[in-house]
This record gives structure tokens, C-alpha cells and sequence, in this order.
């Protein structure tokens, strides 16, 4: 039968084989009694599982949900009559509205008595469950138990409090995640949509109406980072080093106000005090300013304890600025201030006709794609403030536990925090979160108790069933009940989007906007592909082209108080560590001091005890001998040094020799010690 032709029987119809009695009935659930004649299952799939039937109470019919069937006995016996028990969930009931209209309600005025008519329900009434009742209402697939009728969501109410799709592996999230999005620009052109792509997978799913950002094309300049997130970067996602950590709080804010200071920006002139500057505040700074300022503190004659901090850190800055996979961060397109420049980007304002970003995080570092995310994250919601709610901002986050994960020891304090404040107010300043997820289990539960729409897809984790349970009213916990064997595409839909609880299958995207990762596509041949070049890919695997760091060398040589401009010759050398960068420094400076003399090979007689050895003098004699070095005497040619590699016979212990005339003054040893040693190695020493 079609739908439109199962309206309600009555018991003097003739073939009355779909009613059922009602025989128990609780305040939310109720048992219906039928019968199955002479063994025949045909009219007995109309009471499967997942279905809504009506139960007659006078003028109003209750509608329920078919969540569990037995039959009396253990056994279904052939050609003959076989009784068989519906356990049925009350959502609500379709009643005569002031109007004199049919409407249905969630609650129910009259619950059904013992013996009330049960039957499939009506086609007009199945229109009227899941009729949201507002105008502005998007078609986004089907209704499983009817296919004729249309499955719709009222997108307003899905952004407004923020929505998630849950679902395993493999049954459609990101295909459903593709059409909501495209549904919900249609229905508020003024929607930004920043998509965090850890899979790079949506570039192909909006065409036209979506910028790519990845690693190549990404400017995202350091000083945008907050202490926490730059730590985050400088530590490489380690725990960060407290006296480490302390330094940058301390030279950041200097750093940033010599920047404002040299600056002959007007958006940097600010009449505001000193202590306004922080680590935290947006503002450009120089690299060579902030390790300028380490150096200083290095070279200072106080705080010896401070000084193996200082380096390390100073090890790790080199480091990070050094490493071709942070290009982005430290380019030299992110000395200047680009704020403007980097918001108008990433979070499409004005837009021009491009209104969703697909943020690419599949080419950042493991280890920075927390701190990203949570720039990210943080930017989306001071937009919506400081507008207040002028920009409509819809951030999702696919694969979310990895941001914001159960166990609180886990994941990065920072972009927790950054998404948590979306989730609590952002629809306060029009700020929406989406959440994308295949372990809801490993999610954080405030941040999907705050979801108020959420479509649940098949999920077979038995602690990931739970938790959706956990989330759907109490009035139709049972629809989760099959949760674990839906179909593709399939989803049960909750929330504020819709009346009720609603099976439902989305709708087919086109082939061109179904998201894919890059480069995949159909695949056609078994055999090994010919045209790959494994040199471009060994190239991207090595990052072998490093950052252009040119211009922050020539501001640490400035800072350094001299030295000429780096060389053509250095400007794309590739520094290993700090001291090949410093190597580098000294070539292309060659008007600083000089470097000192190299230290003299070991010998077996510089051991203390052994024949021969050397013993230095008293300080005080040492530097009186010095001192009268350096005003008469001749200093004795220095021998050419011996081969460290080959064994050299011990030196004879030095003669005392006699008293009188100049050595007669002095200790004729210590005379002999001195001429015989290079003076910049005894006052090395």
C-alpha cells in the first residue's frame, strides 16, 4: 500500500489485520498485543523496529516508536494464528489546534487505556511529527520509514546552538558534513565557514566557493601566537621549561615595544602605557629584536644561574626559525604587521563570493597543529566580539577529539580552552561550532552536551552508543536503540533542528563536490603508475628549500652592533644548528674582532701530577708577570704546533736559573713558563 492509502482502520473494516491492542502501558511507554493470522508475515513488517504507529485515544492519536518485538512463544508455527508483543516509546500526539486545525505536540494530554486501537500511522500524520513549524526550513535528504516524504531541518536553530555529527568510519560524515554546509550558506549568505581540514580533504567539496590554505600559501605570523601557543612551537609540543618559559614573558613585551618604537605605522602608535604590552597582545615583533635581547642578558655579569637558560633557549628559537616546516610562521612576510591582511584571509572578510576556508592541517608539524588550531579557534571568536555579532562565523572541527579529548590530561590547554569559549558563548556573539567526530567517547562531554542538534550516524562502539544516549532527552532515549546497525548515509537526527527525533537518509551529493583526500580519485588500473616523481616527493619529504630568513639575519647582525649585510652566497644556506648559523654570521661579517687562536693540542705532561707539568702561579704573581709581559718583554716565536695524533716525549722540568739582573728580581721558572706559552692562551686560561 501506498502511504497516502494507510489511514486508520476501524474494527468493522473488513481485512482489519493491522490493529493491535494495547495491553500495559507506563508513563512513557506502552505494550501493543497483535496478531499474526495463520502464520503470515506480510502485514506483520509494518510493526518493524524504527517504524511510528498510532494509538486512537477519542479525538487526538498518540504517536509512538517501535523499538523492541517478541512473540509469546519461542517458536512461529505455520498456519496458524501467532501472537506477538510491540513495545512502543510516546513521543506525543496529533490533536485539533485552536485553529481547528490538526497540529502535533510533544507532550500528551490523554494516555492510552488497556484495550485503545493501535495501528500504522497515517502519511498526513507523519508530515505533521516532523513539521518544524517555521518557514525557513532546508531539505537535507529523506525519512527512512517513508521515502516520499522529505527529511528537513530549520538551519537557524542548528547554528544558533551549535551542532555535531558523530558516526564510525566509512558511513558518510564528511559527505553529510558537505551538504549541511552548503545548505546552511543558502540559507545565511552572511556565513563565514573556517573548516579545520586535518585530512585535506574538503578542497574539492565547495569549488568555487571556498579558498584553500595550506602550508604553501599560509602566512600565519608568529606574534599572532599567545605565550602559551609560541611555547608551544619553541618546545616542539613538549612540556615547556619553566625558567625557559619566564624569559620569554619577560623579553616578548620588550621585543614588541622596540617594534612599535621603530615602527612608522599609525595602527602602532598608541598612547597607551608600557605595561599594556604583553606576551599575549597582538602586536608584530622582530626575532632578531627578541634574541638580541637574550644575548644582552647572556652577556650581563649577574644572573650566572639564568645563563644555561638562556642559551638553550636561544638553541631552540635558532631551531624553530631554522626549520623549513615552520616557513609559515616565520617567513619574511610575517616581520610586518599583516593582521589585517591575515583575518581578511583566513576568515573571508568581506568574502568576495568565497565564503568557506578550508584550512589544510595535513602539511603543518604534529607537534604546532594544537597551537594552530588554537590561534585559529581563538581569532574566530574575538571577531564575533569585538563585531559585536557583525560577522556570522561557523567554525568546524573534523576529528575533533583530537582538540578537545575526554581526559583533561590530555590535548593542548589552549585550544581546549579556545573551543570550549565558542561552544559556552559563542552564539552570544554569532559564533557557531560544528564538531565532527568518530569517537564521541574520547570527546569532551561539555563541549557535545552543548551541541543542541546532533546527528548520530552508526556507531559500534558500545561506550560511543552510551554516550549519545546520555545526550538525547529522556522522552526518546529508545531511538538510539538500532543505532549500531543504520545503514550509509543514515541518521538519526535530535535536537533543536527538528520536531522529534527523525530516522533519516541524506541526500546524494554530486560526484564533483564529494570530498576526497588530494590527489585520490577512482581508481582505474591496478599497475604501478609510471609519471610519479619520486624526486619531487623525497624533495617535499626533506623540505630541502629552506625558510628566507635573509632579512632577520641582517637585523641580528645590525643588532649585534655591526657587521656587513649577508652575501647572496648565505641568504639560502641552510643552518643546521646555532653554531653553523653562526658560522655563517662570521664569513659574512668579516669587519668584527677576529676569532681567538686555537687552543693547544693536548700533551701528557698537562696532566696535573706528571713530569713536567705545568702549575700555575698565585694570582696575584700571575698577574704582576703579566703586566711586565706586556711592557718589555720580547715575546718568543711560537713553535709550529705538534701533531695532536702522535705521542710527544715528556718536556724536562724547567732549570731555575741564576740570581742576579732582571730574572735575579724574579722567579727565573716562572719567567721561563711565561715566554714559552702564547699570552691569549694564559689569558684564556
Amino acid at each position: 500500500m501506498a502511504a497516502g492509502e494507510q489511514e486508520r482502520r476501524d474494527d468493522g473494516t473488513a481485512g482489519n489485520r493491522l490493529l493491535g491492542r494495547v495491553v500495559a502501558c507506563s508513563g512513557s511507554r506502552a505494550t501493543i498485543s497483535a496478531i499474526a493470522e495463520y502464520g503470515q508475515t506480510a502485514l506483520t513488517e509494518l510493526w518493524s523496529v524504527g517504524r511510528l504507529i498510532s494509538i486512537s485515544v477519542g479525538p487526538n492519536r498518540i504517536v509512538a516508536l517501535v523499538y523492541a518485538m517478541s512473540t509469546d512463544q519461542q517458536s512461529w508455527v505455520e498456519n496458524r494464528d501467532t501472537i506477538f508483543r510491540i513495545e512502543v516509546e510516546l513521543l506525543g500526539e496529533v490533536h485539533v489546534g485552536p485553529d481547528g486545525r490538526e497540529e502535533f505536540s510533544a507532550g500528551i494530554t490523554d494516555y492510552p487505556h488497556l484495550g485503545a486501537i493501535a495501528h500504522r500511522i497515517r502519511a498526513s500524520d507523519l508530515a505533521r511529527v516532523y513539521d518544524t513549524g517555521k518557514n525557513d526550513v532546508c531539505t537535507i535528504g529523506k525519512l527512512t520509514q517513508d521515502e516520499s516524504l522529505d527529511a528537513t531541518i530549520h538551519v537557524p536553530s542548528m547554528l544558533e546552538k551549535h551542532f555535531a555529527i558523530v558516526g564510525t568510519t566509512g558511513v558518510g560524515k564528511s559527505t553529510a558534513v558537505t551538504l549541511l554546509l552548503h545548505k546552511a550558506i543558502q540559507a545565511d549568505p552572511r556565513l563565514r565557514v573556517l573548516i579545520l581540514d586535518p585530512h585535506n580533504e574538503f578542497a574539492a567539496a565547495f569549488g568555487e566557493l571556498a579558498v584553500v590554505v595550506d602550508t604553501d600559501t599560509l602566512d600565519l605570523p608568529f606574534w599572532l601566537f599567545r605565550l602559551e601557543e609560541f611555547a608551544e612551537v619553541v618546545f616542539r609540543g613538549r612540556p615547556a621549561v619553566p625558567e625557559e618559559l619566564d624569559i620569554l614573558r619577560d623579553l616578548i613585551p620588550e621585543a614588541k615595544r622596540a617594534f612599535r618604537g621603530s615602527s612608522e605605522s599609525g595602527l602602532m602608535r598608541r598612547s597607551t602605557e608600557k605595561s599594556s604590552v604583553t606576551a599575549d597582545t597582538p602586536v608584530p615583533y622582530r626575532i632578531a629584536d627578541l634574541l638580541a635581547l637574550v644575548d644582552e642578558r647572556i652577556g650581563r655579569l649577574e644572573g650566572r644561574a639564568e645563563k644555561p637558560h638562556l642559551r638553550s633557549l636561544k638553541v631552540k628559537i635558532m631551531s624553530a626559525i631554522n626549520d623549513p616546516r615552520y616557513h609559515f610562521m616565520f617567513s619574511s612576510n610575517t616581520i610586518t604587521d599583516t593582521i589585517l591582511d591575515t583575518i581578511a584571509r583566513i576568515f573571508r572578510i568581506p568574502g568576495d563570493g568565497k565564503p568557506v576556508t578550508t584550512f589544510q592541517l595535513a602539511g603543518i608539524p604534529s607537534e604546532v597543529v594544537n597551537s594552530v588550531a588554537s590561534v585559529l579557534c581563538r581569532m574566530a571568536f574575538e571577531i564575533g566580539l569585538w563585531s559585536n555579532g557583525g560577522v556570522h562565523m561557523l567554525v568546524v572541527c573534523e576529528e575533533a577529539h583530537r582538540y578537545v579529548p575526554a581526559d583533561p590530561k590530555l590535548g593542548f590547554l589552549p585550544t581546549r580552552q579556545a573551543i570550549a569559549r565558542i561552544a559556552k558563548e559563542g552564539r552570544k556573539y554569532g559564533v557557531s561550532l560544528g564538531i565532527i567526530t568518530q569517537r564521541p567517547g574520547e570527546l569532551d562531554p561539555t563541549i557535545l552536551s552543548q551541541c543542541s542538534t546532533i546527528f548520530a550516524m552508526r556507531l559500534a562502539n558500545e561506550h560511543d552508543q552510551d554516550i549519545i544516549r546520555s545526550a538525547i532527552p529522556n522522552s526518546s532515549s529508545s531511538t538510539t536503540s538500532f543505532i549500531s546497525s543504520i545503514g550509509n548515509g543514515e541518521a538519526i537526527a535530535f535536537g533543536e533542528a527538528v520536531a522529534v527525533p527523525m530516522r533519516m537518509r541524506f541526500s546524494r551529493v554530486e560526484a564533483s563536490r564529494l570530498p576526497k583526500a588530494n590527489g585520490t580519485g577512482v581508481k582505474t588500473t591496478e599497475e604501478t603508475p609510471n609519471n610519479v616523481d619520486l624526486r619531487s616527493i623525497v624533495a617535499r619529504m626533506r623540505a630541502i628549500s629552506g625558510p628566507d630568513i635573509s632579512s632577520f639575519q641582517n637585523s641580528y647582525l645590525a643588532a649585534q652592533g655591526g657587521g656587513a649585510p649577508l652575501t647572496a652566497g648565505y641568504e639560502d644556506a641552510p643552518y643546521e644548528d646555532e653554531e653553523d648559523y653562526v658560522e655563517t654570521l662570521q664569513a659574512a661579517a668579516p669587519a668584527r674582532a677576529p676569532a681567538p687562536p686555537a687552543a693547544e693540542p693536548y700533551r701528557a705532561n698537562m696532566l696535573p701530577g706528571a713530569a713536567g707539568a705545568y702549575e700555575p702561579p698565585p694570582r696575584d704573581r700571575f698577574e704582576a708577570a703579566r703586566r711586565e709581559l706586556e711592557a718589555d718583554a720580547p715575546r718568543t716565536p711560537q713553535a709550529p704546533a705538534p701533531d695532536p695524533y702522535r705521542q710527544q716525549p715528556p718536556r724536562p722540568a724547567p732549570s731555575f736559573g741564576e740570581a742576579g739582573g732582571a730574572e735575579g728580581r724574579r722567579d727565573p721558572s716562572i719567567r721561563e713558563q711565561l715566554l714559552k706559552k702564547p699570552l691569549s692562551s694564559l689569558i684564556r686560561r
